[in-house]
């Protein structure tokens, strides 16, 4: 089968759905100015299959926002570094169900059956590409070069964004609800420990998820602190670019060796998990922090491979310091100085950390707000974690934060406690995005209920066309 054939079978499953029917909700305006039902913003993977799952709940009065170029969205080519994705390529995610729109349909389309049982896991850039393809064939509403500066509450449930960049459609835009599809990074900010960023100049540090100058750095030496899978990620990309020694410092004395999200695959906790009561979901968190992600086996082989790679376990960073030869690091179990350094110490979830969020972010409740936890786990890190709805919608810590906050949803890293990883991994989205979806299709259908049963009430379309004529007696 050819890509070509496949676009057409896609549009016949679509057609067998009754895809693109007619909207359900009435277009509205705010004084003259149009009001979106829904916008998204992030046009990365949780964007496009959120925007699908609307359109398929014939919600079509929708826009996506993606600060980045058209084709560049999500982190899959700017600052993702692994050779292939981490999640099992037999999983489907953005899909909604559609056997012609999932990626192993898109595969062999174009390089066949065979080709598809020869791969171990899902080459990124190909990833990328079966996104490019996936938001082209629904022919889904993405502007891009667009970043939304503010969400500023006009009334209950609406919003306007403030908006900026040389893609967006105006300076701002009014929406009924919004979902925050940002990210890893969308509920909070990278974080760099202040020990780094208080003592060395930038030019000698950057974090794993910003861009760096790998062909400046060919020939030279570098560190990467963090034992997750991303440390190995940079350090065999660097290594690929031409460093000449990689050292990965972790602050364990031995590698994680279990990988979670495999478990959660299997076992429903993934599916499942917004059910559990508060307490199971912050103690079964918490021990998922506890378990770094390890990296994949061929990625840590792929390490192994490089004669300038070095491991360093039980190796935390005490100190940094520049110097004239570059950044100093001590370490318990010695000195060292590199040219570079590379941080991946992950990320820091909070909505106070969001600009856009700033009008309405003292409103939003936070585990640490809803939940008492027991001294041996609890975590100033996930009691900074917004406290949503099983729908991923932001909740009020006050009465008068309710209006402001009614429509905001996030559907990003920050979703973690609430609703476990079904907006954070790829394996968790076919079962995340319907459930946000039913949630802003519950929402608007609520809001408009006045006028939906009224319309319900008033209606007299006669159907039944048929007429009885009285007839002589048949007996």
């Amino acid at each position: 089968m050819s890509l070509d054939l496949l676009n057409k079978r896609v549009q016949q499953d679509l057609s067998y759905l009754n895809f693109g029917g007619a909207d359900w909700l009435t277009p509205t305006l705010h004084f003259d100015e149009h009001v979106y039902d829904v916008v998204i913003v992030g046009g990365g993977q949780s964007g496009l299959a959120i925007a699908f799952g609307l359109l398929k709940e014939r919600i079509s009065n929708i826009l996506v926002l993606d600060e980045n170029k058209e084709g560049q969205e999500g982190p899959w080519v700017t600052y993702a570094r692994m050779v292939t994705l981490r999640t099992p390529k037999q999983l489907t995610s953005i899909d909604l169900g559609v056997p012609s729109l999932t990626y192993r349909a898109w595969w062999e389309a174009q390089y066949g059956e065979e080709s598809w049982e020869a791969i171990d896991k899902i080459p990124r850039h190909d990833w990328m590409d079966y996104l490019r393809w996936f938001r082209q064939v629904l022919q889904l509403p993405v502007v891009n070069e667009t970043t939304l500066e503010l969400i500023e509450p006009v009334e209950k449930g609406l919003h306007r964004l403030h908006l900026t960049g040389l893609g967006a459609p105006s300076k701002q835009v009014l929406a009924r609800k919004v979902v925050l599809a940002t990210g890893i990074q969308g509920g909070g900010q990278w974080h760099i420990p202040a020990m780094i960023t208080e003592n060395l100049p930038q030019h000698l540090y950057a974090h794993t998820s910003q861009s760096i100058d790998f062909e400046h750095l060919k020939g030279k030496k570098i560190a990467v602190l963090g034992g997750g899978a991303s440390a190995f990620d940079n350090a065999n990309y660097a290594l690929t670019e031409g460093v000449t020694e990689a050292h990965v410092f972790v602050r364990r004395k031995e590698m994680p060796r279990i990988n979670q999200i495999r478990q959660m695959e299997l076992s429903g906790m993934i599916e499942r998990f917004a059910a559990l009561e508060d307490k199971d979901k912050y103690e079964a968190i918490a021990h998922f922090f506890n378990h770094n992600q390890p990296p994949t086996n061929d990625t840590f082989n792929r390490a192994l491979a490089w004669s300038g790679f070095q491991l360093h376990l039980g190796s935390p960073w005490l100190s940094v310091e520049e110097t004239t030869e570059g950044a100093k690091v001590t370490t318990p179990k010695g000195t060292y100085t590199f040219d570079f350094l590379i941080i991946s110490t992950g990320l820091l979830t909070d909505p106070a950390l969001r600009p856009e969020l700033s009008l309405v972010e003292e409103h939003i409740a936070r585990w640490g707000d809803k939940f008492r936890a027991k001294d041996e786990v609890k975590n100033d890190i996930l009691d900074a974690h917004p406290y949503l709805s099983s729908g991923f919608a932001f909740l009020s810590r006050t009465k008068e934060g309710t209006p402001k906050l009614h429509g905001l949803f996030s559907f990003n890293y920050s979703a973690l406690i609430s609703c476990g990883i079904t907006a954070s991994a790829l394996s968790g989205m076919k079962f995340g995005v319907p459930r946000i979806v039913s949630a802003i299709a519950d929402q608007l259908f609520i809001d408009d209920r006045k006028e939906i049963l009224a319309n319900f009430y008033s209606y007299d379309d006669a159907e039944f066309v048929g007429e009885w004529k009285e007839r002589e007696s048949l007996t």
